[in-house]
């Protein structure tokens, strides 16, 4: 037990405050990761959102981008708190070509060490402390600590199903939903300042209609509520007409980002929040960004993102990958293509076993229900699954605690960290764990 005299109130909060239920099972599971055939018998960490599909690909472009360029001056020096001005170019380029279809002003963008410290300064300058942000349940279950560690803001889980059958066809969130939120946070004296949408959606990997978005978008912007839309995922879509899965869905809906609405209702209340880390799967190298025609806002992250600023040698690379549109076009291509596969590897299990899930449109997740398999309706009996499930099988998937629905027995599995042959095997083994418990349901 550490003395927690040596540190301030807000570091003892910090101490007894954990990020996620489920990183220490994740760093013990690092340790023991399986290989076909130098640990057969490892561990599938399939909790994490991590995107290792095509890391080959882009390993060998930013080691080509090394061994052929030139470093510039500017990468040694300092440079502004919203990033090198040819790296924002080179960023506002890409989404529009790739993810907007629509032109986009680098003037515009704010780049920060990753999404969380996008997240974390946003928080603290579109809201203050004691000020709620609405997420769609189920939600990422770290936003909580994003918003409220540094900032004080306070997380509300706006509760839109019960059974996830209901959101099978995309998002569900209505006008009514956000009337109703509303109307409770005031009724609790509290002011209902931020409203963030992830979109594709994690965990569901639902996605927001163009109808959907402008509609909530005009509903926030007369509320004087600012609507952050996260695209972290935007890029990494399925191919849903693939043969494999195309019966699974009555609508092939196509993402539709928010910038072209952040320019069409021209509104201070509305942003987007992007990052490199799951479209190209380069977690690691911290590229988070925001968009907003809120210059008040953007000067503000300006003059706060010093401790968070990229470094310039990764601003250079990446600006490089960027502007190189030919490879990111395939780059993108052979993602969608092993993001399809690797889903079709998990469903399939899931369809074989009669476990319900939503079919997703894209990010990195399967939101499933393992709800039959437990003891009884709770937290605890919910907790004991999964960590059996580990235990028995290697596999740790993520738990529903913290994504806030209010379901007992929901899970989400990452099926982006292991190639099609590995992640057979890590299904394969639930597959038959789970076939025991039920011929126990039986035989008792």
């Amino acid at each position: 037990m550490s003395d927690l005299s040596f540190v301030s109130v807000r570091g003892n909060r910090a101490y007894n405050t954990v990020l996620r239920p489920d990183f220490q099972l994740y760093f013990e599971a690092s340790k023991n990761v399986y290989h076909a055939v130098d640990n057969p018998e490892g561990s599938f960490p399939l909790n994490v959102a991590d995107n290792k599909l095509n890391w080959d690909k882009l390993r060998e472009k930013l080691q080509f981008i090394s061994a052929t360029k030139e470093i510039p001056e500017w990468v040694s020096g300092y440079t502004s708190g919203l990033g090198h001005e040819t790296f924002r170019d080179a960023l506002a380029k890409f989404l529009s070509t790739f993810l907007a279809h629509h032109p986009l002003d680098p003037e515009n963008i704010g780049i920060a060490a990753g999404a969380t410290a996008v997240i974390e300064l946003s928080a603290l300058i579109l809201a203050d402390a004691g000020d709620v942000a609405v997420f769609p349940a189920p939600s990422y279950p770290v936003y909580s600590r994003d918003i409220n560690n540094k900032a004080g803001l306070e997380r509300y889980d706006l509760i839109t199903h019960h059974q996830i059958n209901d959101s099978n066809q995309g998002a569900i969130l209505s006008i009514e939903h956000l009337e109703i939120a509303k109307k409770d946070i005031e009724r609790q004296g509290k002011n209902f300042r931020l409203l963030v949408l992830t979109n594709p959606d994690n965990p569901t990997g639902s996605i927001y209609t163009l109808a959907q978005l402008e509609s909530i978008a005009e509903w926030c912007i007369k509320r004087k509520i600012h609507l952050i839309v996260n695209e972290i995922y935007g890029l990494v879509v399925l191919d849903t007409e693939h043969p494999s899965i195309a019966g699974d869905y009555s609508d092939h809906q196509m993402f539709t980002s928010i910038l072209p609405v952040i320019h069409k209702k021209n509104s201070p209340y509305l942003h987007q929040w992007y990052a490199l880390s799951k479209d190209l799967g380069i977690s690691g190298m911290r590229v988070g960004s925001v968009y907003s025609l809120n210059q008040a806002f953007l000067s503000a992250f300006n003059n706060l993102n010093l401790p968070h600023m990229v470094s310039n040698h990764t601003q250079w690379l990446m600006e490089n990958v960027l502007t190189d549109h030919d490879f990111m076009r395939d780059f993108l291509d052979a993602q969608k293509l092993s993001l399809t596969k690797g889903y079709i590897v998990v469903i399939n299990t899931l369809k074989k076993l009669n476990i319900s899930f939503v079919p997703s449109y894209g990010s990195l997740f399967i939101w499933a229900d393992f709800s039959k398999f437990l003891s009884e309706d709770t937290l605890n009996s919910e907790t004991l699954f999964w960590e059996q499930l580990y235990k028995n099988t290697g596999v740790l998937l993520t738990p529903g605690l913290g994504f806030g629905h209010t379901k007992k027995g929901m899970f989400r599995i990452v099926y982006t960290c292991f190639d099609n042959q590995a992640l057979q095997v890590a299904m394969t083994r639930i597959e038959n764990y789970l076939k025991t418990l039920s011929s126990l349901e039986i035989n008792t």
